[in-house]
């Protein structure tokens, strides 16, 4: 199963009053394992960015001005999410820029949905934490995801730490593979960082001493005179 765990940036938060996209970050899973490919890219969204947004994501209008607009960037953002299953926590929100974003393409390429299906962690972390804080912050606090990183919002970071997320909520993951590459904005290559779950120390091994294994044997004894067993002793 090929799934695409996405976050936005954006220069507000309605699109109904003209907000837009001004980054768009994405992690690739593979049946569960981080396969190292990424799309990440800041657009030039043709207006301003509000002072709010930018206290947010740090994201200025000045560094925005040289970047690609998002019809110059959709047909490869299409082909990396085209027939996977988004993960997006608080999927309304991306979703909506990004309908808004597709509609103004012409002609026409279709929304969201045409493409991939959405799974929303913010509403499975609500169906599995009733009553608690469900943002991002709060659910690596609660999975043990290092987030130190994270001072800004940035949508790249934020895909890669709520991938992370997901799968301590989902079970776990059972391997990684960073060898790959992924694709970054400027058509490039460039290996995905993610040293959070990979430089973890040694788990200490702690071994009984000879006074705790004699008394262990003895127990073993009594238990034995009293009717019982060891299933491992049986074998």
């Amino acid at each position: 199963m090929r799934q695409v765990v996405l976050d936005t940036e954006t220069t507000g938060i309605d699109p109904a009053k003209g907000h837009r996209i001004i980054e768009i970050g994405c992690v690739e899973l593979i049946n569960r394992k981080l396969t190292g490919n990424h799309f990440h890219v800041y657009i030039n969204p043709e207006r301003v960015v509000e002072q709010e947004a930018i206290e947010v994501h740090g994201i200025t209008n000045d560094f925005l001005t040289d970047k690609p607009v998002f019809a110059q960037v959709v047909h490869d953002f299409i082909e990396f999410i085209k027939g996977s299953q988004l993960v997006i926590h608080n999927a309304p929100f991306d979703v909506g820029f990004m309908d808004a974003e597709f509609s103004r393409i012409r002609p026409a390429v279709g929304l969201t949905n045409d493409f991939c299906s959405v799974l929303d962690t913010l509403q499975l972390a609500r169906e599995m934490r009733p009553g608690q804080k469900n943002n991002l912050d709060a659910l690596c606090r609660a999975y043990g995801v290092d987030n130190s990183s994270r001072q800004l919002h940035g949508a790249l970071l934020d895909a890669e730490i709520l991938a992370d997320v997901y799968l301590m909520m989902t079970g776990g993951q059972t391997a990684l593979n960073l060898a790959s590459h992924g694709k970054d904005n400027q058509g490039g290559s460039q290996k995905v960082e993610h040293q959070r779950i990979t430089n973890r120390p040694t788990l200490k091994v702690l071994r009984a001493t000879a006074d705790e294994e004699a008394l262990h044997q003895e127990r073993l004894a009594r238990v034995k005179e009293e009717g019982g067993h060891c299933l491992w002793q049986d074998s």
